[in-house]
C-alpha cells in the first residue's frame, strides 16, 4: 500500500538532502541489487477466483483506516454516501404496486477522527428490500438499517421516481397516463427522524391581467386579443406525519388548482381546457397560496414548502414564489438551481 506524505512536494532543506545523498553512497558500496518491481513479472490474464473469510482479512481497507490518513480538517461530515443509485422497484398506491426506476440518494453522518465509510453496504441494505412494495414504512427500516451497519448517528434517505397514473379526458372520456415526478425522503438527526414527501405538480396558468386586457380590448374596441398562459410547475415538500398518500397530495392541487395539463386530448377536450383556464386565471402568488390553503386543510400533514414557477409566455423571464410553513423547511438563502430545475422534463 502506498500512502502519500501531505508535504511530499516541499523542498527539502540542505541537511536532508546531504543525508540523503550520503545514504545513497552507503547503498551503492553495498554493492546490494535494487528491490524493484517487475511488472513484466506479473500476469495480466483475469484470474477467476474463490474468496473466503480470510482471504478478505487480507483485503486493504482504507475507509476504515486510522485517523493519520485523514486528509484536510479533521471535522464532521454531515452527509456522505452515494447518489443516483437506480433500481427498478414497486411502488406501493392505491391501486396497487405500479413498477418504476427509482434513483436513491443515502447519505450518513461521520464524526471526526473517522476516515470514511464503506458505500457499498447502503446499497446492500436496499437489495434487501428490493423485492418489497416501497412506501414509508421500508424506506424507514433501509434507513436505520444502514445507519446501524456504519455506526453512524445521522442518516437520509431519498427515493426519486416518476409515478404513472391514469387520468381522464376533460371532456371525451378518453384515458392516459399522467407521469407525477415523486420523492420519498425520511431523514433522521439524533433521535428524531421525519418523513419528506417531494411532489411537482404541472398546470397551466392563465395570466389574470392578461386576461382583463384582452377583455377590456373586446368590449371596447370589438377587438379580438388572446391572454397569455403558460406551463408551470409547483413542487410541494410536505413533512408526513400520518397516513398521507401521494395520491391525496395530487388530488388536493387538482382542487386548489384545476389547470393540470393533460395527456389524451380530442377538440372538445381542448375547448373544455381553454375554459377551465377561463375560469381559474392564476398569479404565482396565488397558487402558492391555494396550495398552503390545501396543505393545511389535509390530515397528516406538518411543516412545508412550496415552490412554483410560471414559465412566461409573455416575458423573457420566469414569475416564481416560495411559501414555507414550520422550521422544517425554513431558509434565509435559496439553492441557487431551485429554480432551474422546476421544469416538465420530457
Amino acid at each position: 500500500m502506498t500512502v502519500h506524505a501531505p508535504d511530499i512536494e516541499r523542498q527539502p532543506t540542505e541537511a536532508e538532502a546531504q543525508a540523503a545523498m550520503a545514504l545513497l553512497k552507503r547503498y551503492a558500496a553495498s554493492g546490494q541489487k535494487p528491490d524493484i518491481d517487475d511488472h513484466s513479472r506479473l500476469s495480466t490474464s483475469y484470474q477467476k477466483i474463490v474468496t473466503d473469510d480470510a482471504y478478505r482479512a487480507t483485503l486493504p481497507d482504507l475507509q476504515n483506516g486510522p485517523a493519520t490518513l485523514i486528509r484536510g480538517s479533521d471535522r464532521r461530515i454531515q452527509h456522505v454516501g452515494i447518489s443516483n443509485f437506480r433500481l427498478p422497484m414497486q411502488i406501493a398506491t392505491r391501486d396497487g404496486p405500479h413498477l418504476a426506476q427509482v434513483s436513491v440518494t443515502g447519505t450518513v453522518s461521520l464524526e471526526a477522527g473517522r476516515k470514511g465509510i464503506n458505500m457499498s453496504r447502503i446499497m446492500r441494505s436496499f437489495y434487501a428490500h428490493a423485492e418489497t412494495q416501497v412506501g414509508f414504512d421500508v424506506v424507514d427500516a433501509v434507513l436505520a438499517g444502514y445507519r446501524d451497519d456504519l455506526d453512524s448517528l445521522d442518516a437520509r434517505l431519498l427515493l426519486t421516481f416518476d409515478l404513472p397514473l391514469k387520468v381522464e379526458s376533460l371532456r371525451s372520456g378518453l384515458t392516459g397516463w399522467q407521469y407525477y415526478n415523486v420523492s420519498m425522503e425520511v431523514a433522521q438527526t439524533g433521535g428524531t427522524r421525519r418523513r419528506v414527501m417531494h411532489l411537482d405538480y404541472v398546470y397551466s396558468s392563465t395570466c389574470p391581467c392578461s386576461l382583463e386586457l384582452s377583455e377590456h380590448a373586446r368590449r371596447t374596441r370589438n377587438q379580438l386579443a388572446t391572454p397569455h398562459s403558460q406551463r408551470s410547475v409547483a413542487r410541494l415538500s410536505v413533512e408526513v406525519t400520518g397516513d398521507t398518500s401521494v395520491e391525496d397530495l395530487i388530488e388536493m392541487c387538482r382542487r386548489q388548482v384545476p389547470t393540470e395539463t393533460q395527456v389524451m386530448v380530442k377538440r372538445e377536450d381542448e375547448q373544455a381546457f381553454a375554459e377551465l383556464n377561463a375560469a381559474n386565471p392564476i398569479f404565482v402568488e396565488d397558487a402558492v397560496r391555494l396550495f398552503s390553503e390545501g396543505l393545511t386543510e389535509l390530515p397528516g400533514v406538518g411543516d412545508f414548502r412550496i415552490a412554483a414557477s410560471h414559465q412566461e409566455s409573455l416575458h423573457s423571464h420566469d414569475a416564481v414564489s416560495v411559501l414555507t410553513q414550520g422550521d422544517l423547511f425554513t431558509a434565509d438563502t435559496l439553492d441557487p438551481h431551485l429554480f432551474g430545475t422546476l421544469i416538465h422534463a420530457g
